[in-house]
């Protein structure tokens, strides 16, 4: 016999007191209800019912089996669940929120794709550098970008999110020569005034790690503002790859201290806790992984 069936009969006997009232809600006789409550006592080599001719009653071993055979049909449930799920259509609105400059540069071009992989979704995407609280506000998903806190929330790792250090020909033509992170002091630094780049640049060089207190007259909260100041030919800026590197190629802006890497920063979409993801919100996980990279999750 097969054994799940066997445990979902012997669960709801259980349940309801006795065979014959097991039978009626399975529609089965109470003769092979009983045979699938011998096949697993056989199966087991215990006994997990004492019967007499008044009474059923449950054994130790009864009583133990019965609460993890729930717990396993309750799995099974879900597993089937789950794969019915994935035969779904994803449908609906799906809330996003991301970071300005990775929303801008990385993530908006890739939604049009994303849309035309799922004609029924739609998506709301909110742009912000402050720390959104996913659950309060009602999103589905929210990128972030450096170390991530302690929190409830689940975290899929992407690709490390990286810098450039650039400036305008123009200001490295009249400035003095910029050969190390520490001649930077002495220059004219455009601050990011979110994470730690309002206060601290760090490289890895020929000699090794460097972390450089920075200050400038120019603070902004936009990577995009940053830049623009840096096209004018004020000062140097730390900025993503992404929004930098066009203007490199271009020549509008030069790749300075090439031989010193800025250290990358953590990547991860966040997403609520739930066991069961709904279609909509996976299919949007797996676009995210499959076009920034592939990590550890969480």
């Amino acid at each position: 016999m097969d054994r799940l069936t066997s445990m979902a009969i012997y669960v709801k006997a259980v349940e309801l007191g006795s065979f014959s009232a097991a039978a009626d809600a399975m529609n089965l006789s109470a003769q092979l209800v009983g045979k699938h409550v011998a096949a697993l006592e056989h199966h087991l080599g215990v006994r997990l019912i004492s019967r007499t001719t008044r009474q059923h009653s449950l054994t130790e071993a009864g009583h133990h089996f019965y609460e993890r055979a729930k717990i396993i049909l309750a799995e099974v449930e879900i597993a089937e669940s789950f794969a019915e799920e994935v035969r779904v259509v994803p449908r609906g609105r799906l809330k996003i929120n991301a970071p300005v400059t990775f929303g801008i540069n990385a993530l908006a071009p890739l939604l049009p794709l994303f849309l035309k992989e799922h004609p029924e979704i739609s998506v709301e995407m909110t742009l912000t550098n402050r720390k959104v609280d996913l659950i309060d506000e009602g999103y589905d998903a929210v990128f972030r970008v450096g170390a991530l806190a302690d929190s409830a929330l689940m975290a899929k790792s992407l690709a490390p999110y990286q810098l450039l250090l650039c400036a305008a020909p123009d200001y490295l033509k009249k400035t003095l020569l910029l050969k190390k992170p520490e001649d930077l002091l002495q220059h004219e630094c455009l601050i990011f005034t979110h994470t730690t780049l309002r206060t601290q640049w760090e490289f890895d060089g020929p000699e090794g790690y460097v972390s450089l207190p920075v200050s400038g007259r120019l603070l902004l909260d936009s990577g995009e503002a940053l830049i623009s100041a840096a096209l004018s030919g004020f000062g140097i800026a730390m900025q993503p790859t992404e929004l930098v590197w066009p203007h490199i190629v271009a020549g509008r802006l030069v790749h300075v201290l090439p031989e010193y890497s800025v250290p990358s920063r953590p990547l991860h979409v966040m997403y609520a806790p739930d066991r069961r993801l709904t279609p909509k919100l996976r299919s949007f996980l797996d676009f995210s992984t499959r076009h920034f990279g592939t990590g550890q999750g969480k």
